[in-house]
């Protein structure tokens, strides 16, 4: 601490050196008043340079970005943490990385994202994507007092253009069942429950024997199978929320008859076949999920041999929804079987294919206030 004259100290406090820094950084701040209200300033502002909550005016980006990245670590799922890390690691980091914090404003994350736009075609979701990185970062940065603001907070990134929906048409769905079921009978049943259900890919994934109640015709939805890098990963269904939904009954012989096949493999492999053993696996004591990026190769083959285009793996899950919803079966039902946090999601997503059931009200209430006999 020294006084710059009269009333104005400059204090002064050496930052920790961070893991491969060759010197020691500073962190400089100016107080007015007497002595004793400077020495009061300068404890406080060591205090809370001990406890993390200052960066230096050199602190870059990309710093920053692997501190958050370790911070959250946990908190989010792991297929979220590994995109982020791929973002940072081919995208932040090089463009952006060696930027300090103090001159990251919202107009330069602007001129970033209209880069990517213009001179690389990136989508305007996968700009979204980087702009969720760098708001969830600099957010902390705020949080930990490295930064007054948060410039990405106030930036401007591309309107994500709604991807219309369009399933694939009842005969082409049965046409798949059937090729499956040709093809390889357990993708078969895989892709039968993924159509009875509606359910997503990894929580069918992530189905144990013990989850299906073959009596009472139900299977209960409590987690899924992520992909990660060099494997899988169980883990909570995407809205941390099970869910109990009821079986078919052809769908019900279906799983009846995978059990038999797996039950029938493991006798021939002479190992048991325990209850909580993964439904659709690779192994023959189900100890392991099947990994699902391998049902959407799978699912891609087959739709090409099939001479389908454009048909995605989860436009089964929509082929579910919209066929319900225009079946006139209630919005919270659907919204139920599809795992959605609220009945609001499953009609923002859908709306487009609940006009003609709202036609079919108003033909209704026509009926019901006609004077004609």
């Amino acid at each position: 601490m020294r006084e710059r004259r009269p009333g104005v100290w400059e204090l002064v406090v050496q930052l920790p050196r961070e893991h491969g820094q060759g010197r020691a950084r500073q962190l400089s701040r100016t107080a007015h008043g007497t002595k004793r209200q400077a020495q009061r300033a300068l404890a406080g502002l060591v205090g809370e340079v001990s406890a993390g909550k200052h960066a230096s005016t050199t602190t870059t980006l990309g710093e920053l970005l692997a501190r958050w990245l370790d911070h959250v670590d946990g908190q989010l799922s792991p297929t979220t943490i590994r995109e982020y890390r791929r973002l940072v690691r081919t995208m932040l980091e090089p463009d952006l990385g060696k930027l300090p914090l103090r001159r990251l404003t919202a107009q330069r994350v602007d001129a970033y994202y209209a880069v990517l736009t213009r001179e690389r075609g990136l989508s305007p979701a996968t700009i979204r994507h980087v702009h969720a990185v760098l708001r969830g970062a600099l957010g902390q940065a705020v949080r930990w007092g490295w930064l007054p603001t948060n410039p990405a907070a106030s930036a401007s990134p591309p309107k994500l253009r709604r991807r219309e929906i369009v399933p694939p048409a009842i005969a082409d769905t049965r046409a798949l069942l059937l090729a499956a079921d040709d093809h390889d009978l357990d993708l078969g049943a895989l892709l039968r429950v993924l159509v009875a259900t509606g359910a997503r890919r990894g929580e069918v994934c992530g189905l144990r024997w013990s989850d299906l109640d073959l009596r009472a015709g139900t299977a209960y939805i409590c987690r899924s199978v992520a992909s990660v890098g060099g494997g899988t990963v169980v883990q909570d269904t995407k809205t941390h929320a099970a869910r109990r939904i009821a079986l078919d009954a052809d769908t019900l012989e279906v799983i009846g008859r995978r059990r038999e096949r797996a039950q029938a493999l493991a006798d021939v492999c002479h190992c048991e076949l325990p209850d909580d053993a993964f439904v659709f696996t690779m192994r023959p004591d189900g100890s392991a999920p099947l990994h699902p990026d391998t049902v959407t190769k799978n699912f891609q083959r087959l739709c090409k041999g099939a001479g389908l285009s454009g048909v995605r793996l989860h436009d089964l899950r929509h082929m579910h929804a919209t066929q319900l919803l225009a079946a006139g079966v209630p919005v919270r039902t659907v919204s139920g079987r599809l795992g959605h946090a609220n009945a609001a999601t499953t009609l923002n997503v859908y709306a487009h294919f609940l006009e003609a059931s709202d036609r079919q009200a108003a033909d209704v209430i026509a009926d019901l206030l006609s004077t004609r006999s």
